[in-house]
């Protein structure tokens, strides 16, 4: 359901976006006037992140609305709530994305089942490998949901072509080594390593960690399917207010 999603909308746009919420940071009530704006401005599809107190893929801007979120009373069971909510009233697909803990704790088949009764279309793991991940892997295959699989520039050609196997929906390809957040360098580099990613797998490609401008989207297009910007958008927000939100989105793309 959602690669048909992303193929569908490929037919309109080179390069789609996918950006990232930290679900009751600053607020409730501020998540929803931003994805409002996100949804309004263009944005194809959201990851909405259930806070965690180690977030460990995530770098300080991240880092501190998790913290924040959780000292505001944010909850695994708001969050689901939040999440039906939003998913009912745009449309466009979100997914889940959270640490291990969460599910494991939850249930992996309890936190599939959850997820596919609030409409969502996946989840975005990061550390739980497919080795350690076969039960949620089969969780999320059996609620015919995409338990989205991570690449990064170190992960050999034969590991790509493993991961691909267990792979629907996208596969997120890191930009770099290291935490979200920081800058990432577009290179020859890059651009061979995204050539590996595609290479090794026959679903899309989204690509994270440093995006944060329309020069960097620019980049992108042609060489991935998706670009995810998070950290960047938390950033607006917070310096300039939720209401800045829709124009940062809409300076990303190009012109309807």
């Amino acid at each position: 359901m959602l690669e048909s999603y992303i193929r569908e909308k490929q037919k309109k746009k080179s390069l789609l976006l996918m950006t990232h919420i930290v679900m009751g940071y600053p607020s409730f009530d501020a998540c929803h006037d931003i994805i409002d704006q996100m949804v309004g401005a263009g944005v194809d599809l959201m990851e909405l992140q259930i806070p965690f107190s180690e977030p460990m893929a995530d770098g300080p801007v991240i880092l501190k609305a998790n913290q924040r979120a959780l000292e505001r009373g944010a909850t695994v069971a708001r969050c689901l709530a939040f999440a039906k909510d939003v998913a009912a009233r745009y449309p466009i697909p979100f997914l889940f994305m959270t640490y291990a803990n969460i599910p494991y704790r939850f249930g992996m088949a309890a936190f599939a089942r959850a997820t596919a009764d609030i409409h969502l279309t996946g989840a975005i793991v990061p550390d739980l490998p497919m080795e350690e991940g076969a039960e949620y892997i089969r969780a999320m295959q059996e609620n015919h949901l995409s338990p989205i699989q991570i690449y990064s520039p170190s992960t050999s050609d034969a590991r790509m072509a493993q991961i691909a196997d267990v792979s629907s929906g996208f596969i997120y390809c890191l930009a770099r080594k290291g935490v979200t957040g920081a800058d990432t360098d577009l290179s020859d580099d890059l651009t061979q390593y995204l050539a590996r990613c595609r290479k090794a797998a026959s679903v899309p490609l989204a690509v994270g960690f440093g995006i944060k401008d329309k020069a960097d989207m620019d980049f992108l297009r042609g060489k991935a399917d998706i670009a995810v910007i998070g950290s960047q958008t938390i950033r607006v927000a917070e310096e300039h207010g939720v209401n800045a939100v829709r124009e940062f989105i809409q300076g990303l793309l190009p012109p309807a």
